[in-house]
């Protein structure tokens, strides 16, 4: 049973943040760059998509991802937490993407507002 926005907000709010475990919700595609579009379904109530889907040119809105999106998307796995992807991403773009931790709080506190993401500590 998940959990209602009361419950995920106690855990995220008494959570270190760079202790989460980032984990994708969408599929994504990559081009020859090694950039991410992230695939979402433009709906998910199974009438709408029954009946006006196939009516339709794309199922799917494409949100493209730069280098240092793209990089850090590939690495949510649930597996990491977010102290490890910003060490990977230092040691990957050097000064280019300092101060990592604000950057990368910021992008996965979007990420997750816009349900592209969520946290293995909130599925348990």
């Amino acid at each position: 049973m998940p959990l209602s926005f009361s419950e995920r907000r106690k855990i995220l709010k008494n959570a270190n943040y760079l202790e989460l475990h980032p984990i994708r919700l969408h599929k994504e595609e990559l081009n020859e760059n090694n950039l991410v579009t992230i695939l979402i379904p433009k709906f998910t109530n199974q009438f709408v998509v029954k009946f006006l889907i196939p009516r339709m040119k794309s199922q799917l809105i494409k949100l493209k991802l730069d280098e240092l999106g793209s990089s850090a998307w590939m690495l949510f796995d649930g597996e990491k937490n977010v102290a490890d992807i910003a060490k990977k991403l230092v040691e990957k773009f050097g000064d280019k993407i300092e101060p990592v931790n604000d950057r990368l709080t910021k992008f996965l506190t979007g990420l997750y507002e816009q349900k592209l993401i969520t946290y293995k500590e909130i599925n348990k």
